[in-house]
């Protein structure tokens, strides 16, 4: 593919002692990282990984990139939705919450195409108004192997995701929040065999976002997700080419 397009990936920051096998006089340094499955599923869909670095002010940089990866990750603080926590299972980050609306609102202002995993889901949510339930065990499978297939997803047929998947699939399932009150602008295009949400796109924005992480199963390579996304940024990137 010629003049692959730049899709910036989201990630998280780290002590060097959380890392197990890193040298004790490493401790105290920060790490910024993202599971490589994310940027591999970019990459095969022909579009170029960028780490989106928490330090760096998304407006300077977003600007550069031709799409969006929201990942997985911690939990998104409660406050930002008006909530109490009710959970400390996998605490906030609120340098990373800060970072990831700030991104948000740069591609959003220029119209980047959006992909939400898990984490990413969420934060759409919040961002636009949204809330969550804070605590759904029955989708919480952090027992079983990433490649467990847990429930059956249901697509909108008027949907991208409908069109990109079809009218369902089986999915796996590593969180324990779920959407609650829909965000602003946002609709359900999927739906798990409970009715909890399992995807949300915007109504006038290409942003699609999934509740589960297509970037850990066996068809990575070939995911409708990513291709989609690949697909839009270089369809944008080829646009804002030719203006100039």
């Amino acid at each position: 593919m010629a003049n692959r397009p730049l899709i910036g990936i989201t990630g998280r920051r780290k002590r060097g002692d959380q890392l197990v096998g890193n040298l004790d006089i490493l401790a105290d340094f920060p790490v910024d990282l993202y599971y490589a499955d994310y940027g591999r599923g970019v990459l095969e869909a022909g579009g170029i990984p960028v780490h989106l670095p928490l330090d760096v002010d998304p407006r300077d940089l977003v600007p550069r990139l031709d799409g969006i990866v929201l990942t997985g990750g911690a939990d998104v603080d409660p406050g930002r939705y008006g909530h109490q926590p009710l959970t400390d299972a996998f605490p906030p980050e609120p340098l990373r919450d800060d970072h990831e609306c700030a991104v948000l609102d740069a591609a959003y202002t220029d119209d980047l195409p959006v992909a939400g995993i898990c984490r990413g889901l969420q934060i759409v949510n919040v961002h636009a108004g949204g809330t969550l339930h804070q605590d759904v065990p029955s989708h919480a499978g952090f027992a079983e192997p990433t490649t467990t297939e847990w429930h059956g997803v249901g697509f909108e047929a008027d949907s991208v995701l409908g069109g990109i998947y079809g009218t369902g699939q089986q999915v796996n399932s590593l969180h324990h929040q779920t959407v609650n009150q829909i965000g602003d602008e946002l609709r359900v295009t999927a739906r798990s065999d409970d009715g909890s949400v399992e995807g949300l796109e915007h109504s006038s924005r290409p942003v699609v976002a999934v509740q589960w992480h297509p970037e850990m199963l066996p068809g990575r390579a070939t995911d409708p997700l990513f291709a989609w996304l690949v697909e839009a940024a270089s369809s944008g990137a080829t646009k804002r080419s030719a203006l100039g």
